[in-house]
């Protein structure tokens, strides 16, 4: 398990960009037959993959968690991006299907992940917070989520958030979490800009293909941005802004996690305030 440390806003300033990527992007995920874990300060969050393909792979407590298991005071989000696959949760199985989703709640001892077919195999994306509070397992196609258009052609950030951990949705303690994409020749995600102090915010980009994007963070008097590209993550903590523009279109999983699960409580920033 890597492990990440968020800079002070006061230091942040001052980091170039070798401190500036080892703090806010991971780079290192989806390993075919492998489980990559990254744990941040940032909220305590632990985000990761898993690429199933000679068999099975469970979720461990690595040594850093001081926990009998996974889950044993966290709850997990899982999002397919793959091929098909099944994750089994104590005995339970759902099927994954591309971009279905899968919620396990504290007190989920044993989670295991397979692809159907090895060949094709699933390619998971996991998030994870500590909870303190049970709920149950659920899990939710893409058809179930619930759809938000957003943006507009002119502005080039068309974009369908679709909201799978939400408190509208798949019930969780204080996870949320969900996926966007973007209509063809939109480029901009989540702008004009906002923060929510109240939350930390995990941004993995996907289907981007050879094309390049650029994340912002920050406070909107003092941003820096870093060039990210496909399978990607950003993290960014509750003080920082966060958004991108991309080359092309791309999708991209969000997963916040702090004091409340209002979807839209955010603190608006005008672009002509932004330096």
């Amino acid at each position: 398990m890597q492990l990440r440390y968020s800079p002070h806003p006061n230091d942040y300033s001052k980091l170039g960009t070798d401190e500036l990527r080892r703090a806010f992007l991971v780079e290192s995920l989806f390993t075919p037959g492998q489980c990559d874990l990254v744990y941040t300060d940032a909220d305590r969050a632990i985000l990761g993959s898993v690429v199933p393909v000679a068999g099975p792979i469970r979720l461990v407590a690595d040594a850093e968690m001081r926990a009998a298991y996974f889950c044993e005071r966290r709850e997990l989000g899982v999002l397919n991006i793959g091929g098909s696959g099944v994750v089994t949760v104590d005995g339970g199985t759902y099927p994954m299907g591309k971009l279905d989703c899968l919620y396990a709640g504290r007190g989920s001892r044993e989670v295991a992940f397979t692809s159907l077919t090895p060949e094709d195999p699933a390619a998971f994306f996991l998030l994870s917070y500590p909870a303190h509070a049970a709920h149950p397992v659920t899990h939710a196609r893409m058809a179930d989520a619930t759809p938000v258009e957003l943006g507009a052609a002119a502005d080039a950030n068309r974009r369908t958030i679709y909201k799978y951990i939400h408190s509208g949705g798949i019930q969780s303690c204080q996870l949320v979490m969900g996926l966007t994409a973007l209509e063809p020749g939109n480029v901009w995600n989540s702008f004009p800009s906002h923060t929510h102090w109240r939350r930390t915010e995990i941004y993995f980009y996907f289907d981007l293909g050879d094309k390049v994007l650029s994340h912002f963070y920050g406070e909107p008097q003092e941003t820096r941005h870093l060039f990210l590209h496909n399978e990607d993550v950003a993290l960014s903590p509750n003080w920082s802004m966060h958004f991108g523009v991309g080359t092309g279109n791309y999708k991209f999983i969000w997963g916040m996690a702090g004091e409340n699960q209002v979807f839209d409580d955010m603190d608006a920033v005008k672009p002509a305030d932004l330096r």
